[in-house]
């Protein structure tokens, strides 16, 4: 489901913090895998994996690092240590 090379986020399009985070993501240019987990509710399990929380979004970069419920400053920060932005 996960390519190490790209960024994938795990949301719902009910999830204000999904939305704002893909907003982010979608502003900087950034390609990313998006999970939708309206659309595929098994993938939640996988989040869930990955987090070992419930909550949205879960951010997977390609260092296999996450966040979970990150702030634009978290994920900005992220992509500039991955020399993303």
């Amino acid at each position: 489901m996960t390519s190490p090379s790209t960024i994938t986020m795990f949301g719902a399009d009910w999830c204000r913090d999904c939305i704002r985070t893909k907003k982010q993501l979608d502003e900087l240019g950034i390609s990313y895998t998006y999970v939708d987990l309206v659309v595929d509710p098994a993938a939640a399990d996988v989040a869930r994996e990955i987090s070992g929380r419930t909550n949205i979004p879960v951010v997977v970069y390609p260092d296999a690092s996450h966040h979970v419920e990150p702030s634009n400053a978290d994920v900005e920060a992220k992509l500039r240590e991955l020399s993303l932005i």
